[in-house]
């Protein structure tokens, strides 16, 4: 089974479609959250992503966006954008947002040893992110699955364990314009937290969209980087009459 994972879309149609064009064959797609929230188009993005999504778990900006919870803790700006998501999105898209369950849930995966949870931010805590060896101790030591995908922190890679053995993964690239992928072996006995990387809105001085493909029978995650119109996905905000920031950081990758 190939299943493709995305996470943190962030309203960003352009990089969505780069994606989806780019991902191939996939059975399944698991989507960890923030799919809308600074981006220029919240509807659009639900209106693709939603029906081609198998399973899906909410992000804090969906859980804002759609008024289940205040955005006193965002910063100004991402709160200024959230407050413009709320009244943008449509009554349908607002309604399925808040229905959206929160992490960790379990995908069912025909096949033994290909047990997987899906979460947003740890799967401990939805809220809490995982950037270092410290925030992945507890998970990997606590999660009743081998695999744990999470999103989040806009940084593509992730962490390892086998007994002793510790490890933070990040994909090695030798570009920054064009489609790139990276292969990751995940050998019986080992714990991993895999992050796909936000598709919409990467933090790790990578513009390119990001995102990864799980395959059960070869034992391995593909993570992606893909180009994508990021002078249209600008356009969009701009015109959307959002902070000048949130585009200008889509070319800085921060």
């Amino acid at each position: 089974m190939r299943a493709l994972i995305l996470s943190d879309i962030h309203a960003n149609l352009e990089a969505l479609t780069a994606v989806l064009g780019a991902a191939g064959e996939w059975d399944v797609l698991w989507n960890l959250g923030d799919m809308v929230g600074y981006g220029g188009s919240p509807n659009e993005v639900l209106d693709v992503v939603r029906p081609l999504s198998t399973l899906t778990v909410r992000g804090n900006h969906d859980r804002v966006c759609c008024g289940l919870t205040s955005a006193v803790g965002f910063n100004p700006t991402a709160r200024g954008a959230a407050m413009w998501t709320q009244a943008e999105l449509s009554p349908e898209n607002l309604a399925w947002l808040r229905e959206v369950p929160q992490g960790p849930v379990y995908p069912e995966i025909e096949g033994d040893g290909a047990k997987v949870t899906l979460a947003h931010g740890s799967p401990l805590n939805e809220d809490h992110y995982i950037s270092n060896m410290r925030d992945a101790w507890a998970p990997l030591q606590q999660m009743t699955t081998a695999i744990t995908f999470v999103g989040h922190t806009h940084v593509q890679g992730g962490f390892s364990q086998k007994e002793h053995d510790w490890h933070e993964l990040r994909p090695r690239y030798g570009g920054r314009n064009e489609a790139e992928q990276w292969t990751l072996p995940v050998p019986p006995g080992t714990r991993e937290l895999i992050n796909p990387g936000s598709v919409g809105q990467p933090r790790d001085a990578d513009w390119r969209a990001a995102f990864a493909v799980y395959d059960t029978e070869a034992a391995e995650v593909v993570y992606h980087r893909v180009p994508y119109d990021l002078t249209a996905a600008q356009g969009r905000i701009l015109m959307a009459g959002l902070p000048e920031r949130l585009a200008a950081r889509l070319r800085e990758g921060r």
